[in-house]
C-alpha cells in the first residue's frame, strides 16, 4: 500500500480540544475538510419551517400524502402560531371541496366497524373511488394523541393507493372534533378524495357531532348479544339513515335477519333522519364480503334521491351556519376564560363556591360582568 502524499490533507487530525498529553492511542478525529461543509438544500423542497400555503395547496392538489397529512396535522394543531396560516389555507380549499360523499358511521363495541369499513372502503378503491377515512377517536388524557390506532387495525386498506387513513385525536372535547374533522374532510375533499368516511366510537354524543357534518350516518349493529334494541339509545337510531346488522354469515345468519326485522319494525314509530328517505334496514358479513356491495347501492340511492330533492344541498349549507356557530361559541369561551381580569377573579370566585358562601349563578354573573367592564376594572 503507497503511502499519502500529504498526511496534513489526508491523516485525520486530532481535535483541538483533545488532551495535549494524548498519545496517538486518542479516538477522537475529525476528517480533514468536516470544518467546512457548507448545508444547503438548492433546489430542493421547503423545509418543514418554511412550508407556505401555496406550498400545501400545490401539494394536496398533486395528490402528495406527505403534504396532505402535514396540511392536517396544520390544521389539527393547537398552537396560537399555527392558527393564522392554517386558516389561510382552509379558505383556500373550499373552492376544491364539496365533491365528495360524506359518510358517517357508529356502532356498539364489539360491532366491527373496523372490519366493516377496510371491506367496505377496499371494494371501493378497487372500483376507483378515493376513499379517505377519519377516525375520531378519544384523546388519551397522558398524550392526547389516537389512542385506537385505525391505520394498525385496518392495513389492507392502509395500503391501497386509493385509500388515506387519518386518526384524528378529539383533543378531548366535542367542539375539537367539530372543527378539527371538518377542516380535514375539506383538505381530504382538495385531495380529489370522492368518499370520506368518519368513523365515532359509539359511546355517546360524539355521534350527534358526527351526524353534523355527514351527509348520510350509518348503524353498524350486530346480533347476539343481547336484547339489541334495548342496547342501543333511540336517539342514536333517529340520527341514523341505515341500519345495518354485520356478521350476518354462518349460522348466525338467520339471527341477523330476525334482527334486522327487529330493527325495521321499531322505526315505524321513529321520525326519519332525513326528508324524503325511509331509514333502510340492512344485513352484511364483513368477514366474507357478502351485502357490502349493496350498503355502497343504498348509499347511492340516498344521495340521488336527496340530490334531485335538494335535501342534499340544504342539509350541507345548513351544516355549515350550525359549523360556523360551535366555532363562536368556542371563540368567545376561549377569548372570555383567557381574559387577564376574568382569569385573577376567576379562582377567588371558585373557592366560594366550593366554600358554599356563593352561587354557581352569582359567581357566573359576576365574571360577565368583570369582562363587560373590560381591563380597567
Amino acid at each position: 500500500m503507497s503511502k499519502p502524499d500529504s498526511e496534513s490533507t489526508l491523516h485525520p487530525q486530532r481535535p483541538e480540544w483533545a488532551p495535549t498529553e494524548a498519545g496517538p492511542e486518542f479516538a477522537s478525529r475529525v476528517m480533514p475538510g468536516a470544518a467546512h461543509v457548507v448545508r444547503h438544500n438548492p433546489g430542493g423542497p421547503p423545509r418543514r419551517r418554511d412550508l407556505t400555503v401555496d406550498d400545501y395547496l400545490r401539494g394536496i392538489e398533486q395528490g402528495n400524502r406527505t403534504l396532505l397529512a402535514r396540511a392536517i396535522t396544520l390544521i389539527e394543531s393547537n398552537a396560537p402560531r399555527h392558527h393564522a396560516l392554517a386558516r389561510e389555507l382552509v379558505n383556500r380549499l373550499l373552492p376544491r371541496t364539496g365533491k365528495s360523499i360524506r359518510i358517517g358511521i357508529t356502532g356498539i363495541p364489539g360491532a366491527g366497524k373496523s372490519t366493516f369499513i377496510e371491506a367496505f372502503g377496499l371494494r371501493l378503491c378497487e372500483a376507483g373511488h378515493k376513499v379517505a377515512v377519519l377516525a375520531v377517536d378519544p384523546s388519551s388524557s397522558l398524550t392526547g394523541g389516537s389512542v385506537l390506532g385505525d391505520k394498525t387495525r385496518m392495513e389492507n386498506l392502509s395500503r391501497h393507493p386509493n385509500a388515506f387513513i387519518r386518526p384524528s385525536p378529539s383533543g378531548g372535547t366535542l367542539g375539537g372534533v367539530a372543527r378539527k374533522s371538518r377542516e380535514t374532510m375539506l383538505a381530504c375533499e382538495a385531495a380529489g378524495f370522492d368518499v370520506i368516511i368518519v368513523e365515532t366510537v359509539g359511546v355517546g354524543q360524539s355521534e350527534t357531532t358526527v351526524r353534523s357534518m355527514v351527509d348520510f350516518f350509518l348503524l353498524l349493529a350486530i346480533t347476539g348479544a343481547g336484547d339489541e334494541l334495548q342496547g342501543l339509545k333511540r336517539g342514536i337510531m333517529e340520527l341514523a339513515d341505515a341500519i345495518v346488522i354485520n356478521k350476518a354469515d354462518g349460522d348466525n345468519k338467520p339471527r341477523a335477519e330476525s334482527t334486522r326485522q327487529q330493527y325495521e319494525m321499531a322505526l315505524h314509530y321513529l321520525q326519519p333522519a332525513t326528508d324524503g328517505w325511509k331509514t333502510a334496514t340492512r344485513t352484511c358479513s364483513a368477514l366474507t364480503g357478502e351485502g357490502v356491495p349493496e350498503v355502497w347501492e343504498m348509499i347511492e340511492t340516498f344521495r340521488r334521491i336527496t340530490t334531485a330533492s335538494g335535501v342534499f344541498e340544504k342539509r350541507r349549507r345548513r351544516q355549515t351556519v350550525e359549523w360556523m356557530n360551535t366555532l363562536l361559541e368556542e371563540g368567545l369561551r376561549t377569548r372570555f376564560l383567557q381574559n387577564p381580569v376574568v382569569a385573577a377573579r376567576r379562582a377567588e370566585l371558585e373557592r366560594e363556591v366550593l366554600e358554599g358562601r356563593l352561587s354557581a349563578a352569582a359567581a357566573v354573573e359576576t365574571l360577565l360582568e368583570i369582562a363587560d367592564r373590560g381591563p380597567a376594572q
